[in-house]
């Protein structure tokens, strides 16, 4: 059996990602039109009609964007805590087949078990995901300010993981098109991860299971990829983690799919 992760858009403007093993097709977060989404899967040979859920980290628009084109069309069942769902329904007005869960309990989809843990983001109740499979596991920890020690816990055991670098904190700082209050916001503990921090909890984390690790949602005004994939390398080198492969994504192209 193989599990097959592709990242279809990572960044400010969009965030979605395909997961699929024998028995489960999933997309983790619906950030772009749905059109775009239908593009993207079919870029892989897929479609959106066959998936069996998808998975929402958070309410803010590029993460849920497609529910409408999507999830209330297809009625492709929707997992989100209570909290989200609310902000959803607030935002886009969907008729979703919503399946609650309660931050931090896990839930299961044909031979996928889904672990859910709370990550600090200014949004209601914003959670990552660790998705458990008989083959690997695959982490997502994007859009949070700081790494916890339950989010470190959670993500410590994916072989391979979709982790944030947003920002380069000077790049950011100098940014002339965003208010002191953003920057402000994007720098705090509810934020959004540096590539220093990303690069902390690289890590932090580390073991000899993760494989591959993927930096997501770079801002495009704020970062550049080969920063980011320079100073998360550099700790990579410094702590010996060669068995890593690391991979940027992007925001208008889908990665290269993973198979594990």
């Amino acid at each position: 059996m193989a599990v097959h992760l592709t990242i279809l858009g990572s960044g400010s403007s969009g965030n979605c990602a395909y997961v699929e093993t024998d028995e489960a097709r999933v997309l983790v977060d619906a950030g772009f039109s749905g059109r775009q989404i239908r593009q993207r899967l079919a870029s892989i040979g897929r479609a959106p009609e066959n998936l069996s859920a998808i998975f929402i980290t958070h309410e803010h628009t590029d993460h849920i964007n497609g529910l409408a084109g999507l999830a209330d069309k297809l009625r492709i069942p929707v997992y989100c805590n209570r909290a989200t769902k609310d902000e959803i329904d607030r935002i886009l007005n969907v008729r979703a087949e919503f399946r609650l869960f309660t931050s931090g309990e896990g839930f299961e989809i044909g031979d996928l078990t889904v672990e859910t843990f709370s990550i600090p983001h200014d949004a209601q109740d914003p959670v990552g995901y660790l998705l458990r499979t008989p083959t690997a596991n695959i982490g997502f920890a994007t859009d949070l300010g700081h790494v916890t020690r339950l989010v470190a816990e959670r993500i410590r055991h994916a072989n391979a993981l979709v982790l944030e670098s947003n920002h380069d904190v000077k790049m950011l700082q100098d940014c002339p098109r965003r208010p002191w209050s953003l920057k402000q916001r994007i720098l705090g503990r509810h934020g959004h991860l540096s590539n220093e921090a990303a690069a902390d909890c690289a890590a932090d984390i580390m073991t000899g299971n993760l494989k591959h690790l993927y930096l997501g949602h770079l801002s495009r005004e704020c970062n550049k990829p080969e920063l980011a994939q320079r100073v998360v390398q550099k700790r990579l080198d410094a702590i010996g983690a060669a068995h890593v492969r690391l991979e940027l994504t992007a925001q208008n192209t889908p990665c290269q799919t993973l198979t594990l």
